[in-house]
């Protein structure tokens, strides 16, 4: 992938970092990225930072080297992508109890965590009759593609995830347990977990899908559909090259194109996934924004921001 060819550079990044006073670092951060026209949303907590960016291809670098000349962040986990259009509208650092939340207290990935597959070595191991391979996504991630035989948990938040473990754990004795996320930060403490639970052969995806769909060519691939990713692109592609999904405005769930041949779909006001749950109170409100929005992109504000 020619990153320099698209005017935005995406930067994924984390991690996992015992931090004495992660309050001091934001507004620091928040005004280097402003600064440098920087725009996504970085978590800042106790056990480290976690977020996605995006800015031209010299601001990121800037920003990667900002971050790495903290001794707290050398070794930063970081992938990147691009995108043709800006794919966030503001700039957010936020502090929060975990970077990436699961509600568990003592899982700490910097104690206990599953071995690291790399992307070259995962088609072997999740091949294997003997691995179970779980998707730690959540269930509206999943519809748009996932591995071949993945088994999907049906979560709703990475909060359910646990519980899932644990009534399933019968099914996992003996086996390997391969996990995958989309970049690699939700594995950590997904794997933690389930290593607590006494598992021994728990493997996850070094960085992630995102790493997969970068390195492995299409022809060698077990990777079905896009991958979902939490910014105006939505969804990428072998090659990190931007998908075809769009995003159901009333609802924010990711729709594939047959999706949007539905009867149910109306761009901006509803889609098979919301349709039944919404009133024609709320259509009408929703389609009043849609209109809001196309009369911005005909004056050529670009999106409206509460779209």
């Amino acid at each position: 992938m020619n990153l320099s060819a698209s005017p935005f550079r995406v930067a994924a990044l984390y991690r996992f970092v015992r931090l004495a006073d992660h309050e001091a670092l934001r507004q620091p951060l928040a005004a280097f990225c402003c600064g440098h026209d920087i725009k996504g949303t970085l978590l800042l907590a106790h056990e480290g930072i976690n977020g996605t960016v995006a800015g031209t291809e010299e601001a990121i670098a800037e920003l990667i080297a900002y971050l790495e000349a903290m001794p707290e962040f050398v070794g930063l986990e970081v992938k990147y992508s691009s995108a043709a259009e800006m794919p966030f509208h503001r700039m957010k650092v936020r502090l929060k109890r975990e970077i990436v939340t699961m509600g568990v207290e003592d899982i700490d990935p910097l104690r206990a965590v599953g071995t690291y597959v790399e992307a070259a070595d995962w088609n072997t191991l999740i091949s294997d009759p003997d691995t179970v391979v779980i998707d730690t996504r959540n269930d509206y991630e999943v519809t748009l593609g996932t591995f071949e035989n993945a088994v999907d948990p049906h979560t709703k938040s990475f909060r359910e995830f646990p519980q899932w473990a644990h009534e399933h754990r019968a099914e996992l004795e003996g086996k390997k347990i391969a996990m995958f996320c989309t970049g690699g930060i939700r594995c950590e403490k997904a794997t933690a977990y389930v290593k607590s639970l006494g598992f021994d052969e728990v493997f996850h995806l070094k960085g992630g899908i995102l790493k997969y769909l970068e390195d492995v060519p299409r022809e060698e691939s077990l990777w079905k559909g896009e991958c979902f990713v939490f910014d105006e692109r939505v969804s990428v592609s072998h090659g990190l090259a931007e998908g075809e999904a769009e995003l159901c405005r009333a609802c924010r769930h990711p729709l594939t194109p047959q999706e949007r041949t539905s009867p149910h779909y109306q761009q901006g006001i509803s889609c098979p996934h919301c349709h039944e749950e919404r009133s024609d109170d709320d259509r009408a409100r929703y389609a009043e924004r849609q209109r809001q929005v196309e009369l911005a992109e005909q004056r050529g504000e670009g999106r409206h921001i509460g779209s």
